[in-house]
């Protein structure tokens, strides 16, 4: 059997993707500089460059990387739940899963299109995320043989993005149950 090294050396990009990831979640996207995520991560500013091109495409590709785990998340739990109703309400349960961390510092998207100029790339990967999470809610409103799907999928977006913004904003860990219990009053 072979033994490990005891020290694997993560590649540069590795590093600071986990560094803007910490940074930027917990500071936001605008008072992290380049220079502290580089610090951070223990990389050159040419590493930076190489595996980015400009700290825009570094904090695309943090919300890239939160967004995918975000999905998987979704889509694994609804994977789980036979009805559409069920697949929905799920998403909730993952949305309560998130807030409980004892890191939670809101939505890193809701945070960070807060501090995106419109219409730019950044503002753009977190629309997205939750163009995503509305169709998923959407076409499994239309599953469940809702009247208007598109109107409560609107409305399911509502709750999810207001409970994640309640239980930072308010520290109300509890809203994302609440959200879950409205979302069932929507749906067959």
């Amino acid at each position: 059997m072979e033994t490990p090294t005891p020290s694997r050396r993560i590649p540069a990009r590795e590093r600071l993707l986990a560094a803007a990831d910490e940074l930027f979640y917990e500071h936001g996207i605008n008072t992290v500089g380049i220079d502290r995520v580089i610090e951070h991560a223990g990389v050159a500013k040419a590493s930076l460059y190489d595996c980015f091109g400009s700290k825009e495409e570094l904090i695309r590709a943090y919300l890239k990387g939160r967004g995918e785990n975000r999905r998987a998340r979704i889509a694994e739990r609804m994977a789980l739940q036979k009805t559409p109703r069920d697949k929905i309400l799920s998403a909730f349960d993952v949305l309560a899963d998130v807030v409980a961390q004892p890191n939670y510092r809101g939505c890193a998207f809701q945070r960070a299109s807060a501090e995106a100029a419109a219409g730019g790339m950044i503002m753009n990967t977190c629309d997205e995320l939750r163009a995503w999470i509305r169709a998923q809610f959407t076409e499994l409103a239309r599953e469940a043989k809702v009247a208007d799907p598109e109107f409560t999928g609107k409305q399911l977006m509502l709750l999810y993005d207001g409970a994640s913004a309640s239980a930072y904003l308010d520290g109300n860990k509890q809203a994302p149950r609440g959200a879950r219990a409205m979302a069932a009053k929507l749906l067959p």
